[in-house]
């Protein structure tokens, strides 16, 4: 008998990778051999050792809205002024300008499993998806700002693991863009000092499943909260607060969004002036 034919249809030929997909690959295969090195790097410096973000030189911004012009101009010298007539900050550098000693810091929300069970935190967050030319990895940074003076904001920014540094820095950006004034006093009925190294009274904040709910403290009693809460709150200059939580507080990119939406909502509420006085209330920079 003779063997049968193969058809042009049913024949299957070496499918060859177009160009773009050999760039993707190539990428992948970049960020393979780069994650494992900078899971290493991160574990062998500690937390305090994290380098800082470095500033931009003087002189090198060009404003480009009228806001930045005005910063620039010397019509806004406080970034207060701001905040008053509820002008949005669209660039970055008006931060920079107009609030003194601004650091930042690292939220650790990514991490390796060991052997042991445990979780390795590190400064970034990989995520992977499948596709067709294998798997795609991306990943996520959270820088946090201020003054340590009632000024702080939240950034939080994604992308290819071999643009590291760009993503911090677009996180950096962001997070200044997203700065807000901190509302500060001594609301606990054990102190009663009315000075501004607490809150004035207890807030709620949510983001996903978590739930957060800030406590005035006594002076002296220190930030009862995780160490990455503490970045904020040092940063926002509250040096004694109450804490409690509810929800997935694993997800640090949650809990960390929830102390700072309970931080926002310090400026919703309506005091009356004679209470002002009474437990200390300070609305940004304390002089």
């Amino acid at each position: 008998m003779s063997e049968k034919r193969e058809s042009r249809k049913t024949r299957r030929l070496p499918r060859t990778a177009t160009k773009q997909e050999a760039v993707q690959v190539s990428k992948i295969e970049a960020a393979e051999e780069l994650i494992p090195k900078e899971l290493e790097a991160a574990a062998a410096v500690p937390e305090e050792m994290i380098p800082p973000i470095p500033k931009p030189a003087a002189g090198a911004w060009k404003p480009v809205t009228q806001t930045g012009r005005d910063v620039a101009n010397g019509k806004i010298t406080d970034i207060s002024q701001l905040f008053e007539t509820g002008q949005r900050i669209t660039e970055p550098a008006i931060v920079d300008a107009l609030v003194p000693g601004l650091e930042n810091d690292i939220i650790l929300i990514g991490g390796s499993t060991g052997k042991g069970g445990g979780i390795r935190r590190t400064p970034s967050k990989r995520t992977t998806r499948m596709h067709k030319s294998g798997r795609r990895y991306r990943i996520s940074v959270m820088v946090v700002v201020g003054n340590r003076n009632g000024y702080v904001g939240l950034g939080f920014s994604g992308g290819l693991p071999s643009a590291h540094r760009e993503v911090v820095e677009k996180a950096l950006a962001k997070a200044k863009l997203n700065i807000i004034p901190v509302r500060r006093g001594c609301g606990s009925w054990e102190c009663k000092c009315g000075g501004s190294h607490s809150i004035p009274f207890a807030v709620t904040g949510k983001a996903g499943s978590v739930r957060i709910k800030l406590m005035p403290a006594p002076r002296g009693l220190g930030l009862a909260v995780s160490d990455e809460v503490k970045k904020v709150m040092k940063l926002a200059g509250i040096r004694d607060v109450w804490c409690k939580s509810r929800g997935q507080t694993q997800s640090r990119v949650n809990l960390i969004k929830a102390v700072f939406d309970a931080l926002r909502k310090l400026d919703a509420y309506r005091v009356q002036p004679s209470l002002e006085s009474t437990i200390g209330l300070k609305t940004g920079r304390v002089e």
